[in-house]
């Protein structure tokens, strides 16, 4: 059962129950990341994100940490190019407590100065860890290679010298800006009814102002750039990105079809191509990365450097192979039946389904429809996926990143 509410400040209430679960996952979704942000503010989103737990008008950031510890809870947040999400997990009888922690820090954080200053060396940290985990910072690269530094390009962590600037008052510039209740969806789902969760909803946000919101609208530059960033390290880093259709596209399901047959299994073919028959890699895989207006079908490889031209001409090769002759039924009917299976994984999981329809109500203004999107699935044929896959893989438009100890980026030829 899915309930929805739309208040008149413009906020909106999701909810799924799930019958015989024992737990409720909630979150505060706001449609805000990397890809909302001005130079200066590069990296703000993120760190906002950080110090929504450092302290309320009531709680110090160890008493924070402690009240959903005494619950039982789960408590943990993160942020992505056009999404920020806060949320918790907690044992069904402590759904009141723990929505009443979750909404005072997210609505009444204090950002201290001293925890200001403590939490940009964290995050500066977490900066120099993201430059020493190569496929991280590979696929970083990749994104900027599509589309430059800014918009979708843009590094979620921000720089360290941008992230050491900020004030408190840059911070609530821009929460002003993009945390508005018209931005916002709070996401219920588990063991929870709709009246607990619209009751609580209306406790703790039911006097949010409507605010002043910022639509902020990315200007898409397709770059088709190869970049590279030398560190001396063991393996060479690659990966590849070509434009696919954006979010909500109705060629989406096909293309996420064709994605798992490429990269996203096992019996994939990158997987058994370049590490079954070839050794070539440990990890190598493909995956999809769609916005409103844009996506990327990107491909990734972690290889030694000895084996780098082959690895990148194997990939090249299955690549072609599959432009020109297409899949089998086979491979087809076996794609269509994982994405099934996922959904219904995914069905009985709080944490998905909290996620799933609170990112679908916040993206598409919609509830979503599980048997409308089982159909779709179903209805999906071989010949679409032919058709589609002639559209795919335009080796014009692509861009490349590499990580590792050379100097030399990878060829488009």
């Amino acid at each position: 059962m899915v309930y929805e509410k739309r208040y008149e400040n413009g906020l909106r209430l999701v909810v799924k129950k799930m019958d015989g679960l024992l737990s409720v996952t909630m979150g505060i979704l706001v449609g805000t990341g990397a890809s909302a942000e001005t130079d200066k503010e590069d990296g703000i989103s993120h760190f906002i994100e950080h110090m929504q737990f450092k302290g309320t008008k009531k709680r110090n950031a160890f008493e924070i940490s402690d009240a959903f510890d005494r619950l039982g809870a789960q408590v943990n947040a993160f942020t992505g190019k056009d999404l920020t999400c806060y949320y918790s997990k907690c044992t069904s009888d402590h759904t009141a407590d723990c929505f009443e922690l979750l909404s005072d820090l997210f609505l009444h954080s204090t950002f201290p100065e001293e925890e200001m200053t403590r939490e940009k060396g964290v995050v500066c940290e977490e900066i120099s860890m993201n430059e020493d985990t190569p496929e991280d910072l590979c696929l970083d690269l990749l994104a900027e290679g599509f589309y430059g530094k800014r918009n979708y390009g843009r590094n979620i962590l921000g720089t360290a010298e941008n992230v050491k600037s900020f004030t408190v008052a840059d911070i609530q510039k821009y929460k002003k800006a993009r945390y508005c209740p018209e931005n916002i969806v709070i996401s219920f789902a588990g063991g929870i009814d709709a009246q607990t969760a619209e009751a609580l909803v209306e406790t703790y946000f039911g006097d949010l102002e409507k605010g002043f919101f910022e639509a902020r609208k990315p200007e898409i530059i397709h770059m088709h750039k190869s970049l590279i960033k030398q560190k001396p390290i063991e393996q060479m880093h690659l990966a590849i990105a070509y434009p696919s259709a954006p979010r909500g596209d109705e060629k989406e399901d096909i293309i996420n079809a064709i994605n798992s047959i490429l990269g996203g299994s096992m019996s994939a073919r990158l997987f058994q191509e370049v590490r079954e028959k070839r050794g070539l890699a440990y990890s190598v895989y493909s995956y999809l990365s769609a916005f409103p207006e844009c996506a990327t079908l990107n491909i990734y490889a972690g290889v030694n450097p000895a084996h780098l031209e082959e690895a990148h001409e194997a990939i090249g090769q299955v690549i072609k192979d599959m432009k020109t002759n297409g899949i089998t039924e086979d491979e087809f009917l076996r794609s269509r039946e994982q994405m099934k299976s996922g959904m219904f994984f995914s069905n009985e999981s709080s944490n998905s389904q909290m996620l799933l329809y609170g990112k679908y109500l916040l993206y598409f203004d919609k509830i979503f429809n599980f048997e409308e999107k089982l159909d779709k699935i179903n209805a999906m044929t071989y010949q679409d996926a032919q058709e589609t896959l002639s559209m795919m893989f335009d080796e014009k438009a692509k861009a490349m990143a590499l990580v590792g100890n050379t100097d030399k980026p990878l060829s488009f030829n």
